[in-house]
């Protein structure tokens, strides 16, 4: 007798399947760092002038009672109208404004602004999401203290938009209320446009930014933790260009260069004042495990084919896939033929930059770093601030993929050959990453069925992918925090090479 199941009638059949983010689950010390390190900036917090624009629309609000909805609807429109005002009008093409691209398609004969920001339907608008790009601004906002948020309604913060702010955005919150606006009207709302001046705007987010009022003078029983340690990082940044900014690196490895490596965190009189010196160091040192880890998983699943495809991979076939890209020597030798690790005054030295310009983005490169990050995670090797926060530990012990966790790896295969230890690093990455989904598994309203947040899948013991993994290193919010110093006039670009102005130097106290 055979018997025919079906249902339950409430549920499609099936896991549901969700791309997932951070699938091995490396990244969360660095991002907890980074977050308490760089208090109201994001990695898509990009320009000064949209803090000024939600200010001026959360002063609107409060002066006209407007609810929710009245709140989200001039946010919507006043994005459209400053993307429109990029699109039209001749502007810095180094400005871009946020959904400029999109905007493009209602600018005709005129902007239909009411399509262009239209609620209903939010994928044929210019951003599919209900709230635009506040999304990306409203907790660095919040944080910062330009606009507050009081059950969904923008209103004034602690620093409220100053009445010169207001008059910049007054002619373009204006166009706000209509349906339809013609070019010649939008042009009456160009002093709002990305990259024109604003004095007063410069000036007041300087003083919020820097946590510094009349001028540039800093009083830390005037400003929050946040602001202070915001202050903090700006200074240590400022500093690092002063004594990096010549060798013509980005931001983030101009910190680097001043906090990671060499003797100047506890050497130079700036740096070594300032505590969260200690905290950089250390992030930025996990930041090369984590990067690692990205990139190892990220070419791991990159060799393995999709569902209805012919490269699925079983887990032997994987291990062999890295095994095979190692030397034919023993984990012990290689530990022995990586560089130095420190110079004789125990200044760490840079080989995490050496491995990465002789290896590039190469498989077995991202194991060698994965071993320095070991070993410099072993007792004494870093000082205990510094080591506290590259550990991260939510807990006392080793955590899943952290550094001591590879370290014991290394103990145990120190005399055995390199391939089984990269066969063993592939066979805890395919665990994790099972571990990470199942985590992750939740019910889909829509269905009534399970979804599963991953790109990995194992089916009949063999794996397919539904999608590739990004191997790129997550942010550290430092371009961005640099971009907002300079939109302030505190850093400059000179021949290529990042330079503190001296607004900068001042306000920012970078000098011994």
């Amino acid at each position: 007798m055979t018997a025919d199941v079906r249902g339950p009638a409430w549920a499609l059949e099936g896991l549901g399947v969700r791309s997932g983010r951070y699938p091995l689950a490396v990244e969360g010390p660095v991002m907890r760092a980074v977050d308490r390190l760089v208090p109201g900036v994001s990695t898509v917090t990009r320009y000064i002038r949209y803090h000024s624009l939600y200010a001026a629309i959360a002063a609107h609000a409060e002066r006209n009672g407007w609810d929710v909805t009245g709140c989200r609807r001039a946010v919507r429109r006043s994005e459209v109208l400053l993307a429109a005002l990029q699109h039209h009008t001749e502007t810095d093409p180094a400005w871009l404004a946020h959904g400029v691209d999109r905007v493009r398609r209602f600018c005709t004969g005129e902007l239909e602004l009411a399509r262009a920001a239209d609620e209903e339907q939010l994928s044929q608008s210019y951003s599919p999401r209900r709230w635009g790009f506040w999304d990306q601004y409203g907790g660095p906002a919040t944080v910062l203290g330009t606009v507050d948020v009081r059950d969904g309604v923008l209103r004034p913060g602690r620093h409220p938009c100053p009445p010169a702010v207001k008059e910049l955005f007054a002619p373009l919150l204006s166009l706000a209320a209509r349906d339809v606006v013609s070019f010649a009207d939008l042009e009456t709302a160009g002093q709002a446009a990305l990259g024109v001046p604003c004095p007063a705007e410069r000036e007041w987010l300087t003083d919020v930014l820097t946590a510094t009022r009349g001028g540039g003078t800093h009083a830390q029983g005037d400003w929050e933790a946040s602001d202070r340690t915001r202050r903090a990082t700006l200074r240590i940044l400022g500093r690092a260009i002063d004594l990096h900014g010549h060798e013509g690196n980005g931001y983030q490895e101009t910190l680097r260069s001043a906090v990671a490596f060499g003797g100047e965190a506890t050497t130079d009189p700036v740096l070594a004042a300032i505590p969260e010196t200690a905290g950089w160091q250390g992030v930025l040192l996990r930041h090369y495990s984590v990067g690692a880890w990205r990139r190892l998983w990220a070419a791991l699943v990159a060799d393995v084919g999709f569902k209805d495809g012919e490269a699925d991979r079983t887990a032997e076939e994987l291990r062999d896939w890295l095994a095979q890209q190692a030397p034919d020597a023993n984990v012990r030798r290689v530990l022995d033929d990586l560089p130095p690790l420190k110079n004789a005054a125990g200044q760490l030295l840079p080989v995490e930059r050496q491995l990465l310009t002789q290896g590039d983005d190469a498989p077995m490169t991202n194991v060698l770093l994965l071993m320095v990050g070991a070993l410099r995670s072993r007792e004494g090797h870093l000082p205990g601030d510094v080591r506290a926060v590259f550990l991260g530990r939510q807990r006392r012990w080793a955590e899943f993929l952290d550094p001591t966790w590879v370290d014991g790896l290394i103990d145990d295969y120190a005399d055995r050959p390199v391939r089984d230890l990269a066969a063993r690093l592939v066979d805890d990455m395919l665990a994790q990453s099972r571990r990470v989904a199942l985590a992750k598994l939740r019910t889909d309203p829509a269905t009534g069925g399970l979804k599963i947040f991953s790109r990995l899948h194992l089916r009949n013991e063999r794996y397919f992918k539904t999608g590739d993994e990004g191997d790129s290193d997550i942010g550290t919010r430092i371009p961005q925090l640099g971009s907002l110093a300079a939109q302030l006039g505190l850093f400059a670009v000179r021949d290529n090479c990042h330079t503190v102005t001296a607004e900068g130097r001042r306000i920012l106290e970078t000098n011994p």
